[in-house]
């Protein structure tokens, strides 16, 4: 695909060219229309089929306008990914020939085979039907390449009877739930302006890049996204001269046109810069309301992998891709705003509006405490159990970070103190009525928090690089609405409105402040001291996920009707058959591997060694050292074949357990060891064999030769 010129065609008038964004409807629709769609965004109304009508037609006509020639319901379901059903606009006539047509109904309702997506138990195979329903909170976009123009619709999915099948519909019941709850403690603080509350998210998303040609001749990176076997060269990010580096040429052209095609769809993507890891790099967006951030997160792991390969290149979106390089992470930036432009996370100039930041600070504080294990599970994947703990990404242990001057007024409050607190260059009042003015930025970043205050929002940083953000934003929302909904039961019913904010902030802090943590998350010791405060510390997937299945989770979504019970268990059972599922793979492709690729190259060579040291020790001494690297290469050699054999059975018996936990644990617990003592052998002969023989392109050019 050609790079734009920014000359000819100016980043201003390229924006938003493929996005149906609301600027396109109000020039496109008649004014009525438009506000009627505003206020279907707005949850003041439900959308007509009359209304449906105008909008299908305006939306045919743009499309077409721009050479679609198919339109596809495109949804979020539980595989973590997308998924498209392509239709055509043209509709037959008598005479031979064709009409191009797009009604309401097709734009509001398609329905797409559901049969082969995961549903945990929700239908039977034979049940196929499932529906897509139009997402209007998000604006519908064109997909270009080679093949066509498609014109995309967001949609929610669901099965026959009404259950989510996908990761919309509970993202967008918790982002109701949220703004029901929020806009309670509002009212009581005495605000009657604000209508609804938004969750808005920025999420930062890494990735790596490789030379397509080192790509395609590893097997590993093909078919798990990680590499299985591969030791790390001479040098690696110790240096940390890739950070924030000058980027390289050929990155640099991908980039243009990655940004290019985002900004076309409408996606505002801000920042770009190399990350620690050789041929690591980052991608962040600006805000936006949290399920049009969702779908725009989506698009951006879609576009880099495209683009990449139009360049040569594959976008790794893997957690741990390298072993012995820093992995990828997605920080998701959330906040909560107002319909009338108040983020409730924003410290204000007065005692108002910071008690009213203070209350909201407060209830995150809480729901991080209580549901920890649930946010824990958020990022629990069989990829980023790789990354988790290690010295690169927070700990498996929730925590959050407001640094020091902002903890002091909690601890104050809790404490009953009145006075000053840390040094900010003022002096801060605490009391009933007069709570304090609280300055911005009073803290560093804290970059090993998992949960970070970040001047106006919270920064989620356990999140791993190929997830959707939507299931970790709407576990979020639904902790958070549940604290506000206690937070607005009291207020309302209290007479002194300002005694009821300052006894609630004292009392949930007092109660929950063990969660607030400001030092090196990385570190040894505050592992021992989160075990001494009671935190949990829950170091692999199969564990996390079993809190989805516990009552208390459940009746928490069933009050904010984001899950049922039936939708909570089933995604249970998803997540750990997909847990499972990834580790099969990656023992498939390990035991391979090692088989059909190291262990003939290898015992190949130490037989070439054993045969030229035969033949040197008839004429000298010099044979010795060839003899013991070709035993030393021999005996590893005949360790990694025993070793596959061991995972192989390993894998078999993981295999034949029936139930889903245990399932997970046996993969975890017996197969993920024995792939590492697989892995172990084959690096080690990594080192020892020529790069001439070995099977596979090593680290080296993976991570250094792009």
């Amino acid at each position: 695909m050609s790079i734009v010129d920014f000359t000819k065609t100016p980043v201003a008038g390229l924006y938003g060219s493929n996005c149906f964004s609301n600027a396109v409807m109000r020039e496109r629709l008649p004014k009525n229309i438009y506000e009627e769609i505003l206020a279907v965004q707005a949850g003041e109304k439900e959308l007509s089929l009359g209304v449906a009508e105008v909008v299908a037609a305006a939306m045919r006509d743009w499309a077409l306008a721009k050479g679609a020639s198919h339109y596809t319901h495109w949804f979020h379901p539980l595989t973590g990914l997308t998924a498209e059903k392509h239709d055509s606009f043209i509709a037959p006539t008598a005479d031979g020939r064709v009409l191009m047509e797009f009604s309401g109904k097709e734009l509001i309702k398609g329905e797409p085979d559901a049969s082969s997506f995961p549903s945990g138990g929700l239908r039977a195979t034979f049940e196929a039907r499932g529906y897509t329903a139009w997402d209007v909170t998000s604006p519908a976009f064109l997909k270009q390449d080679q093949t066509g123009t498609t014109l995309c619709i967001p949609t929610a999915f669901i099965s026959y009877y009404g259950q989510a099948l996908d990761k919309k519909v509970p993202l967008l019941k918790s982002i109701e739930a949220l703004s029901k709850q929020a806009v309670r403690v509002l009212r009581a603080l005495g605000n009657e302006t604000s209508k609804r509350v938004y969750s808005t998210v920025g999420p930062e998303q890494e990735y790596f890049l490789v030379d397509k040609v080192w790509y395609d001749k590893r097997p590993d990176l093909m078919l798990t996204g990680r590499t299985v076997f591969g030791s790390m060269p001479a040098k690696g990010q110790e240096m940390e001269d890739h950070y924030f580096g000058a980027i390289k040429e050929r990155v640099a052209i991908f980039m243009r046109e990655l940004n290019t095609e985002l900004w076309k769809v409408g996606i505002a993507a801000k920042t770009q810069h190399n990350e620690v890891a050789p041929n690591q790099f980052e991608i962040a967006p600006v805000f936006t309301a949290a399920s049009a951030a969702v779908d725009a997160n989506q698009i951006v792991m879609e576009t880099i992998k495209s683009a990449a390969r139009r360049h040569g290149m594959e976008g790794l979106l893997h957690e741990k891709p390298f072993a012995g390089v820093n992995g990828s992470g997605k920080h998701n930036n959330w906040s909560i705003a107002t319909d009338d432009g108040i983020n409730l996370f924003e410290p204000g100039e007065n005692p108002q509006s910071n008690a009213r930041f203070l209350l909201f600070a407060a209830a995150v504080i809480e729901a991080l405490d209580r549901y920890a294990l649930l946010l824990r599970a958020s990022a629990a994947t069989a990829a980023n159990d790789h990354r988790l703990g290690a010295n690169e990404a927070p700990p498996a242990i929730i925590s959050i970070f407001f640094g020091g001057p902002l903890t002091e007024i909690f601890e104050n409050i809790a404490e009953g103190k009145r006075g000053a607190a840390a040094d900010t260059g003022s002096t801060i009042t605490l009391g009933v009525t007069s709570l304090p003015h609280l300055p911005k930025d009073v803290s560093d970043r804290n970059r090993t928090s998992p949960f970070a205050f970040t001047g106006n929002k919270f920064e989620f940083r356990m999140i791993g690089s190929s997830q959707s953000i939507a299931t970790p934003n709407t576990y979020l929302n639904t902790a958070v609405a549940q604290v506000l909904s206690e937070f607005a039961d009291t207020l309302e019913g209290a007479a002194d409105k300002n005694g009821a904010i300052q006894a609630i902030i004292k009392k949930s802090y007092a109660e929950h402040r063990r969660v607030v943590f400001n030092g090196n998350g990385y570190s040894r010791e505050w592992v021992q001291e989160a075990e001494r405060r009671g935190l949990p510390n829950v170091r692999n997937a199969a564990d996390a996920l079993s809190v989805l299945a516990r009552s208390d989770t459940i009746a928490l979504f069933e009050a904010h009707k984001v899950f049922s019970r039936d939708e909570m268990e089933s995604r249970y059972h998803i997540y750990l058959e997909k847990y499972a599922k990834q580790i099969n793979i990656e023992a498939g492709v390990t035991i391979d591997m090692a088989r059909r690729y190291i262990f003939p190259a290898v015992s190949a060579y130490a037989a070439g060694l054993a045969r030229d040291a035969g033949s040197l020790a008839a004429v000298n001494a010099a044979s010795a050292p060839q003899e013991k690297r070709a035993k030393r290469i021999a005996e590893l050699a005949a360790e990694l074949y025993d070793g596959a054999g061991a995972l192989e059975n390993a894998l078999l018996e993981a295999q034949n357990v029936e139930e889903p936990f245990a399932r997970a644990k046996a993969y975890f617990e017996k197969v993920i060891p024995a792939m590492d003592g697989v892995r172990v052998r084959g690096d080690a002969l990594e080192k020892l064999a020529p790069k001439n023989i070995w099977p596979f392109p090593g680290y080296e050019e993976l991570l250094f030769k792009l």
